[in-house]
């Protein structure tokens, strides 16, 4: 697949500890990116914040670390990015979902197999 020019950028924020039918909701969200054939999809880990329930997470606190924010950034045209936005109204119950418009100066990948 080639990727250049303008294109969305799908983040969506929730909690480490949020599921889907008892799997994290970041890996949910992954394999149904691949299934829906975007681009490329990355989970990011963080180590501190707060959300819509203004309570601070963090891994400095032992007693809020299980739910620490996690970002699922995906990359890829505009059609593809909106036509999956419907999976992600029956997903994310509790978060933060946004669109960036950006500008792919290269993606380039490996060859299957390598």
């Amino acid at each position: 697949m080639r990727l250049t020019g303008r294109a969305l950028r799908l983040t969506v924020f929730v909690g480490e500890s949020d599921l889907w039918h008892h799997r994290p909701l970041a890996t949910e969200i992954v394999h149904r990116a691949h299934r829906a054939g975007l681009a490329g999809a990355s989970v990011f880990h963080g180590v501190e914040g707060f959300g819509a329930s203004s309570v601070v997470h963090t891994t400095r606190l032992l007693s809020m670390s299980q739910d620490l924010p996690v970002a699922v950034i995906i990359v890829d045209d505009e059609p593809r990015i909106r036509a999956f936005l419907p999976q992600l109204d029956e997903l994310v119950t509790e978060g933060l979902v946004i669109l960036d418009e950006v500008e792919v100066i290269r993606y380039v990948g490996r060859a299957a197999g390598r």
